[in-house]
């Protein structure tokens, strides 16, 4: 059975996550201080003592949700037949893969985090949960509305977020109500996430990526942009520049896995977000969460 790791976005952070990792495998607890070494503040204690509040910062939550990942999938000592993950989950699977080394990789996330922060201060904007409506309905109401709102996580069938400009995400919201949407729920986040309004963090990340080294991975790459498995670097590299104001096609990267034989889904790192997405995009396959060895 053809086994595929998957890797959580922000989002999915807790108090005293990754401590199991650092008090029980040498090799975790090397790479969480290196970690520390990298980003030049003790990381460690946010993700192992930290408040939620404290957890919640931009320049901590992803690189805490990046190094989980990364570090738990390392010490596993399993080869997946190939990778994904869920927005900032996607700099994780390129780790795992081989795509970027870990000191790399840990750069990219924690210029992505303070780049995309810059952008929210810049542009305020927000995103919205909409549940029970086809997507094409969605993309229909959003292209009505005046102002930037557009589809941003494709999360699984009957799970949508949309992303954009405050009180263009509002009307939506009052539009798809009226759709006949089960829920259109604002959510609390600090900006418009995967749309235009990122292009500022966009650009910003593209200088960062280009001077990246990127390898050839040890197994595909389903990626954010079109769901599709990727195997040559200068292709990751476009793919990994434009996620910022691409959706997330998460629906499409699993149907894309299942049609190609992967069965068996394990998501590496805090949460449980992606499993429960899986099980609701197809009951014919296994998917498990990890937290820990």
């Amino acid at each position: 059975m053809k086994k595929a790791f998957v890797f959580p976005g922000q989002g999915a952070q807790f108090s005293g996550m990754g401590k199991d990792l650092y008090d029980n495998s040498v090799e975790a607890r090397e790479m969480f201080e290196k970690a520390n070494e990298v980003l030049g503040f003790r990381i460690t204690d946010v993700m192992f003592e930290g408040s939620a509040e404290e957890l919640k910062q931009t320049n901590v939550t992803q690189p805490a949700v990046f190094l989980h990942s990364v570090i738990l999938a390392s010490t596993l000592g399993i080869r997946p037949d190939a990778v994904a993950g869920h927005s900032l989950g996607e700099f994780s699977a390129l780790v795992a893969a081989g795509v970027l080394s870990f000191e790399d990789g840990l750069r990219l996330v924690a210029k992505r985090a303070a780049a995309m922060q810059k952008a929210c201060e810049a542009q305020p904007g927000t995103m919205a949960a909409v549940l029970a409506l086809p997507d094409q309905t969605i993309e229909q109401v959003c292209e009505s509305v005046e102002g930037v709102v557009v589809a941003a996580n494709y999360n699984c069938p009957g799970q949508l977020v949309i992303s954009g400009a405050v009180e263009a995400v509002n009307e939506a919201c009052t539009k798809l109500k009226e759709a006949g949407a089960r829920r259109a729920l604002v959510l609390p986040v600090g900006g418009a996430f995967h749309s235009p309004l990122m292009e500022p963090a966009r650009k910003e990340l593209e200088e960062a990526i280009a001077e990246a080294e990127f390898h050839a991975p040890v197994c595909p790459v389903y990626q954010n942009v079109d769901a599709k498995p990727y195997t040559d670097p200068e292709q990751i590299k476009s793919n990994l520049i434009a996620q910022l104001t691409s959706p997330v096609r998460w629906t499409q990267i699993v149907l894309n896995m299942i049609a190609d034989g992967f069965a068996d889904f394990t998501e590496l790192g805090p949460g449980n977000v992606l499993q429960g997405l899986i099980k609701k995009t197809s009951t014919e396959v296994s998917a498990e969460s990890k937290a820990s060895l």
